[in-house]
């Protein structure tokens, strides 16, 4: 039987729920991991799993999808604003034990950069406020949008560190470049991955790939494989340490978008040959709900990460991560027979 979901919006739905899985192993290996498996090539595999694969993917598409989907100015800002809610309330609540033990004062640590930590929400929010402000000025122009991108991808590296400045600025400043080590997902660079997704969207739109013969199709990706393998140590290297990952430049950004394209033609001949296998499915119907899964995964990790910080073994860390998969697709799909709360999907 075939699938119902449209072969547009199956791949990237498909994509979204790769990156939202691989998320919640990484969040493992950060938070559940002993530093002994984290120091590990197979901890540094999947730090590396967790980077392009990961963020990047599921903002490039989200980018995608603001292209196809533009709606006014207006909804956009609504839908931005709501994220950036959305954002403050989940560190409330992936935080909530962590904050308990700092009011109780069994923990002495400032609950502030816990409380504001820029995650991958207000990434979303902000970058679907300016992009949406961007293309009054822009509209579709490729050239434009490409300049843009790299502007962002590169920018952050050279604003200056307010020394000296009022807290509040820094806390403010961390949402828009990397200031402090709560900035996990700071504008710049991480704007340019959702705008490099509007891109690609702006050019399968006016060129249409679809037409593009399937042999030229998987020489692209053969020379896009090369690259990738000769170019692996440094992708590693990158992703392997989260402060370079999530303050990157914009040699990195590049790599990975070349990676994203590797990935996205790959991901396509998956959905296309195997597209009613269990799990493709799966990984689909994730998709379709990437946001509360997301949310739910946070909500069990980093609630239990306050009990069993850093202190878990591999084979315990492949059953967490079983067990907290199967836990939030479950609440998931619960959720998700509840109308009121369908629109977190």
């Amino acid at each position: 039987m075939k699938s119902k979901i449209p072969a547009r919006k199956a791949l990237p739905d498909f994509m979204k729920g790769i990156a939202v899985v691989l998320m919640i192993q990484v969040h493992l290996t950060e938070l559940f991991a002993v530093s002994t498996f984290s120091e590990s090539l197979a901890g540094r595999i999947s730090l590396f799993l967790g980077g392009v694969p990961a963020a990047p993917l599921f903002m490039a598409v989200m980018g995608w999808f603001i292209a196809a989907n533009p709606g006014g100015l207006k909804r956009q800002f609504k839908r931005g604003l709501k994220l950036i809610g959305w954002g403050f309330l989940l560190n409330i609540g992936m935080n909530f034990h962590l904050f308990l033990k700092i009011f109780s004062g069994k923990f002495d640590l400032d609950p502030l950069p816990y409380f504001f930590g820029v995650d991958i929400l207000f990434l979303a929010g902000l970058s679907i406020i300016i992009i949406a402000v961007l293309r009054v000025a822009l509209n579709n122009h490729i050239a434009a949008w490409l300049a843009v991108a790299l502007i962002a991808a590169a920018a952050g590296k050279y604003l200056p560190s307010p020394d000296g400045a009022q807290p509040w600025l820094t806390y403010v400043l961390s949402y828009f470049y990397g200031l402090s080590w709560w900035s996990y997902f700071p504008v710049l660079p991480w704007m340019a991955y959702p705008i490099f997704g509007f891109v690609f969207f702006l050019i399968y739109h006016e060129f249409d790939p679809a037409v593009i013969p399937i042999k030229k199709k998987l020489g692209f990706a053969g020379i896009l494989l090369v690259i990738f393998l000769l170019t692996f140590r440094y992708g590693l290297s990158v992703s392997a340490e989260l402060t370079a990952y999530y303050h990157h430049g914009l040699i990195f950004t590049l790599w990975a978008v070349m990676f994203l394209l590797l990935l996205t033609i790959m991901f396509s001949l998956i959905v296309s040959l195997k597209g009613d296998s269990l799990a493709v499915k799966y990984l689909k119907w994730v998709g379709r709900y990437v946001t509360s899964f997301y949310v739910i995964q946070w909500l069990l990790i980093g609630n239990m990460a306050t009990i069993i910080y850093k202190s878990l073994e591999l084979p315990f860390l492949i059953f967490s991560f079983i067990l907290i998969t199967a836990a939030t697709s479950l609440l998931v799909w619960l959720w998700s027979k509840k109308s009121v709360f369908r629109y977190l999907g």
